[in-house]
C-alpha cells in the first residue's frame, strides 16, 4: 500500500498533471488586475471573447455597472473613451446562443455574459461583448440557466471586490470611469496550475 502511495506521488510530480495549453486573460483596470480562465465547455462564448479580447475591443471599455455584494459589468461599446463608429456597432450587432451547462454556476468569480431580457430576448442568447464577474460571497445562483456561465477568477478577486465598493451614481454607474486593458496569454496548464493554484 505504502508503495503504491509513493509510485502514485512520484508519477504526479515526474508525468502527471494537465496536458496542453489555455489562454490566460487578465483585465487590467486602475485599481489592480483581474485574471481568468474561460471553459471549453462553451466554446462560442470562448471563442467570442478571446477575439475580441485579441483584436484590442476591450481597450479603454469601462466597468460602467457595478453593484456591491452582487457584480461587477463592462464590456460595452459605449464606454469607450470615443463612441463607436456605426461601423463597429454594426459590426458587434449579433448574439451568441446560450450555453448552459449544470455543473457551471454563478459562485463567486464566475465570469457570465449579459444579455437582453427574456421579453424580447426569449432564447436567452448572449450579448456580443459585455459580461459581468459574480462579487457575491454566496455566489448569485438565482441566475444559473438563464445566463452562461463561461469563465472564473483565478487570481484578483480582491480587485472585483475593490471595483464593486466603489461610489456609484443611481443608475449604478461609478463616478469614476474604471477603465480595462485586456490582455490574452497562451501558457501551459502545468504552470497555471502551478501559478495560480487551479486544479484543472
Amino acid at each position: 500500500m505504502i508503495q503504491a502511495v509513493i509510485s502514485f506521488i512520484v508519477l504526479l510530480f515526474l508525468g502527471g498533471g494537465p496536458k496542453g495549453k489555455d489562454d490566460v486573460v487578465t483585465i487590467q483596470t486602475n485599481l489592480g488586475s483581474i485574471t481568468f480562465l474561460l471553459y471549453d465547455d462553451t466554446p462560442k462564448h470562448k471563442e467570442n471573447f478571446l477575439k475580441l479580447s485579441e483584436e484590442g475591443f476591450y481597450d479603454g471599455t469601462t466597468f460602467h455597472r457595478i453593484i456591491n455584494d452582487f457584480m461587477i459589468q463592462g464590456g460595452d461599446p459605449k464606454t469607450k473613451d470615443a463612441n463607436p463608429t456605426k461601423e463597429e456597432q454594426q459590426r458587434l450587432d449579433y448574439t451568441i446562443p446560450a450555453e448552459f451547462i449544470d455543473s457551471l454556476t454563478h459562485v463567486k468569480g464566475a465570469v457570465a455574459a449579459a444579455r437582453l431580457g427574456d421579453r424580447v430576448n426569449p432564447d436567452k442568447a448572449s450579448s456580443s461583448s459585455q459580461f459581468y464577474i459574480v462579487e457575491n460571497e454566496e455566489g448569485t445562483h438565482f441566475l444559473d440557466g438563464n445566463y452562461t456561465v463561461f469563465g472564473h477568477v483565478i487570481k484578483g478577486l480582491e480587485v472585483v471586490e475593490k471595483i464593486a465598493e466603489q461610489k456609484k451614481d443611481a443608475r449604478d454607474k461609478p463616478i469614476i470611469d474604471i477603465k480595462m486593458t485586456v490582455t490574452v496569454k497562451k501558457m501551459s496548464k502545468k504552470k497555471i496550475q502551478k501559478l495560480y493554484s487551479y486544479v484543472y
